[in-house]
């Protein structure tokens, strides 16, 4: 990748990253559903005007915008909810650590639900020690009986497995512009959330802190609709393989910031999971062992 490729890459994982921290503050004011529905509601606000300003519309027939309700509740809603419900019980760090799982079951979903992206060894590898990532990541004391917290992380989990038929879906969604299928996607995740959060949230008894309403419009403007931005960017200019190297990065910003400003800490167990699940990624990636392969000497 040419270097601007690897500065917007990095600042995409700072932005996605930022993410599990903004919702980290605002989920102890804000029940879940209305955290998400703020983000994605403000930031569907965002990219409608950026499309517009672009001299682009939205898409007007119904077939499309049933593609776009797909993805939005693939994509937006369900995995929104699920990771902010997650994090009023775990840490944002350990959150963002099993949301990288995403690849590991988009790996999988690729493989049952599509015909050009077959299973290879190194990727079966990478599931495997990704799984067992999972497992440590999880700890010891989910031996002991399913807690809150343990529901927290399946939560999230949840939220990564959404992610991923989100990539398998959004195939459907090429004869749209990367900015419209955006913006289309984040109108229907605020449509499906709006009456869903009446439905289930109480209503907020006092104004949220200025400092958990900055992170919601943090999350909407820059880890919503700048950062789909930078990620169609980045996928037009590179390719789907190298996006898949911020899920590498993520969980570092997402540590960094939770262990720098909300006193989180980063245990053994989830050490070591992160460590396997980074494996697991480097295995299904390949350019790795692509690498070692070119520098071993010949004979």
């Amino acid at each position: 990748m040419r270097p601007i490729d690897w500065l917007q890459l990095v600042l995409l994982s700072v932005l996605w990253g930022g993410s599990f921290f903004c919702v980290a503050i605002a989920v102890a004011e804000l029940p879940p559903l209305t955290v998400a529905l703020g983000r994605v509601g403000l930031a569907a606000v965002v990219m409608v005007v950026v499309v517009y300003i672009a001299g682009d519309r939205l898409p007007i027939r119904l077939s499309d915008w049933t593609l776009l309700a797909g993805m939005g509740l693939l994509n937006n809603a369900i995995p929104f909810t699920a990771i902010s419900w997650g994090q009023v019980y775990i840490d944002s760090g350990l959150a963002s650590i099993l949301n990288a799982t995403t690849p590991f079951f988009t790996v999988l979903l690729a493989h049952l639900l599509t015909r050009d992206e077959r299973m290879t060894p190194g990727k079966v590898i990478g599931v495997l020690i990704g799984l067992a990532g999972v497992i440590a990541l999880i700890g010891p004391a989910a031996l002991d009986g399913l807690d809150v917290g343990g529901l927290a992380q399946g939560a999230v989990l949840i939220g990564a497995m959404s992610y991923a038929f989100a990539g398998i879906h959004g195939k459907r969604l090429k004869h749209l512009s990367s900015p419209v299928a955006a913006a289309g996607m984040l109108v229907a995740s605020t449509v499906i959330l709006f009456p869903v959060t009446l439905a289930i949230d109480p209503p907020p008894t006092a104004m949220p802190s200025v400092q958990a309403f900055a992170a919601i419009v943090f999350m909407a403007v820059f880890s919503t609709g700048l950062a789909y931005i930078l990620y169609f960017r980045i996928l037009r200019a590179a390719g789907a393989t190298n996006v898949l190297l911020v899920t590498f990065l993520v969980p570092v910003s997402a540590l960094t910031l939770g262990i720098l400003i909300l006193d989180e800490t980063l245990t053994w167990h989830a050490t070591l999971g992160m460590a396997l699940i980074f494996s697991g990624l480097a295995a299904v990636d390949g350019r790795v062992f692509k690498v070692a392969g070119k520098k071993r000497p010949h004979g």
